[in-house]
């Protein structure tokens, strides 16, 4: 059976990879295919030297020519140059020649690396072009070691497809399958996560198969088939996932980074606006084929809608859950504007979440342009399905001057290392963003790198699209296209050393180490915990912004541990009303500085001071 005649009998996943340019057996010749329902006649420029290429059956053209790898390439689509969109590597960008690449070639050194499974995760989001000052792969490699002492096990890089200008976040990606060229190769790539695995960390990628970005993608001048107006996103067209080539196009690329680059997992962008009539649904396929695979790949869905059939009906691993994040927030800075609105803070809020999982159950949501019930109960669910977060690029980045948690008026360190302390021991998934574990004095702004009016449509555009947070009717916000913005968004690793940055540092190195050796704390089922709240006398009922005492219990056979959140702005000398009794033994108080050896004091020995968590255990 020719390759042709596989593809179209259905082995669609094998032969749709061999769209673009892909190196032969022997190394020396690379196949040149393409599929297009508008051209009528298509050539391949190889080294600036045009060359035809054979019309096949089912609107496909192919060449087969003596280049190897290196060679740089364009298709000719009826006289008119067109960049590919299946490329491995577009060293100019997106706009600019194909390379061709041998991603056989990489010599690679850790081949016993077994995965990960999601119970064991802690997961550090990382912005490869903001983590060090050079913004490379082959710089962040050298920071691994950094993140192995600290106790992460999981890395999560934000988007790595091909978007055009020299720098952005990476979600407007268009060159799907090329790594962005600033970054570095496709071998640095390989190299990262190569090094990552030595040190017994994975590496997921975030992708974003929901929409494509608004400069540089070529899919539709090679057939329109690609997108529909069945479906609309923020971003314009849909995706055309019941149209085979477009399913294949997002199902190849999964693997691609799983199988060739041998990435752990992928964060799979805003599921929400993945709309598909299919009769088997994009992500029930795309959990299905990374499954396939073998191993402990894990497939996570970015999605709002506390929807449990994510897990329990498509069958991906686990969920980022916004609930947990905004009832941290507005507990402490009280903001309500746009999403926030929804949640109400406090001690009592946050219990609900712990023990439910996330708020919203399919409770209205009551917020103005989105009004509709929202979510469904999670019981099904174990607690590494749900990814916690006190800050993530979204919930920084979303934000008028990108500015932190810690950063945030109003927000104390202690507040910040309570909340720290609160993510870093429930049985979720955590995760962390970069530099957060120093609270971090650089910001993380929106950037992108759009040129002339594109630029100026997107820079307006954002402003529209938070217009309900107040900060974004201000004079001097920060231009997404001016350079110094994206420079100011880089981590300033000189602050590690010294004051608060050292002391919030050594707190999340305990807490990561007690979370990974502790026999309670390191027991991943909701099963073990029950949270709730205490009120203090005369404020009961109060909402917003530091209400009661937050407690939450673990008991599992290895022993019992209990923590006690202060949420107030008093202090707490002696809790009254607990439905059980504290242990005796204080293990960690937030509001030490654990940067010298220092004995945890008892809570009578020092009250709980406002924003500061205490945790207690006794061992069975």
């Amino acid at each position: 059976m020719s390759d042709l005649q596989e593809y179209q009998a259905g082995q669609a996943d094998q032969s749709q990879a061999m769209l673009g340019a892909h190196l032969m057996p022997d190394r020396q010749q690379t196949r040149f295919r393409v599929w297009s329902t508008l051209a009528s006649q298509v050539q391949v420029r190889v080294n600036g030297e045009l060359h035809p290429m054979e019309t096949l059956p089912g609107e496909y053209f192919e060449a087969v020519l003596p280049v190897g790898a290196g060679a740089r390439y364009q298709f000719v689509l009826d006289g008119q140059a067109v960049p590919d969109p299946y490329a491995r590597s577009l060293p100019d960008g997106v706009h600019g020649e194909a390379e061709v690449v041998d991603l056989d070639a990489f010599a690679w050194q850790h081949t016993d690396w077994a995965g990960l499974p999601l119970d064991g995760c802690v997961f550090y989001e990382l912005h490869v072009g903001t983590f060090t000052p050079q913004g490379t792969f082959r710089a962040a490699l050298e920071r691994l070691p950094y993140l192995k002492d600290l106790g992460v096990t999981a890395i999560q890089l934000m988007p790595l497809a091909s978007f055009p200008g020299a720098h952005g976040w990476g979600y407007d990606g268009v060159g799907m399958y090329a790594p962005f060229a600033p970054y570095g190769r496709p071998e640095d790539v390989m190299a990262f996560v190569d090094a990552a695995h030595g040190l017994g960390l994975a590496v997921f990628v975030d992708v974003v198969y929901n929409h494509f970005g608004p400069d540089g993608n070529y899919l539709s001048t090679y057939s329109p088939s690609y997108f529909t107006d069945r479906f609309h996103t923020a971003w314009g067209q849909g995706l055309d996932y019941a149209e085979e080539h477009m399913r294949r196009y997002i199902t190849g690329n999964a693997r691609m980074w799983l199988e060739e680059y041998r990435m752990d997992g992928l964060r799979l962008d805003a599921t929400a606006a993945m709309e598909d009539d299919s009769d088997v649904h994009i992500l029930s396929e795309l959990a299905s084929a990374v499954h396939a695979l073998g191993g402990s790949h894990v497939m996570l869905a970015e999605d709002h809608r506390n929807h449990p059939a994510l897990v329990t009906g498509y069958g991906l691993d686990g969920i980022w859950v916004d609930d947990f994040h905004h009832e941290v927030r507005v507990s402490l800075t009280g903001e309500h504007e746009g999403y926030y609105g929804g949640f109400q803070g406090g001690s009592a809020e946050l219990a609900q979440v712990i023990n439910r999982g996330w708020k919203y159950e399919g409770q209205y949501w009551d917020v103005p342009g989105e009004e509709h019930h929202r979510g469904e109960p999670a019981d099904a669910l174990e607690a590494p399905s749900f990814v916690y977060c006190i800050q993530n690029h979204d919930q920084v980045g979303n934000r008028a001057l990108g500015d932190r948690l810690h950063q945030s008026q109003g927000v104390t360190l202690e507040e910040y290392l309570g909340a720290s302390t609160l993510l870093l021991t429930l049985p979720m998934t955590p995760l962390l963003f970069q530099g957060q574990e120093w609270a971090a004095g650089t910001p993380f702004p929106f950037f992108s790198d759009y040129r002339g009016e594109l630029g100026r449509l997107v820079s307006e555009g954002r402003r529209r699209e938070f217009a309900y947070f107040s900060g974004f009717s201000g004079k001097d916000l920060p231009d997404p296209q001016a350079a110094a913005t994206f420079q100011s968004a880089k981590l300033d690793w000189s602050e590690l050393a010294a004051g608060m940055h050292a002391r919030t540092l050594a707190l999340y190195r305990t807490l990561l180490r007690l979370r990974r050796e502790d026999p309670v704390l390191s027991v991943r089922s909701r099963q073990a915990v029950r949270a709730g709240s205490l009120d203090v006398p005369g404020q009961s009922g109060v909402t917003g912004r530091r209400a009661g005492t937050l407690w939450v219990q673990w008991t599992t056979p290895q022993g019992t541990r209990a923590l006690l959140w202060n949420l107030e702005q008093t202090p707490l000398d002696a809790p009254t009303g607990l439905p059980f009794t504290l242990p005796a033994r204080v293990m960690l108080r937030s509001g030490d500085d654990l940067t010298g050896n220092v004995t945890p004091v008892s809570l009578s020995g020092r009250p709980l001071q406002p924003g500061e968590a205490i945790l207690f255990g006794e061992d069975a």
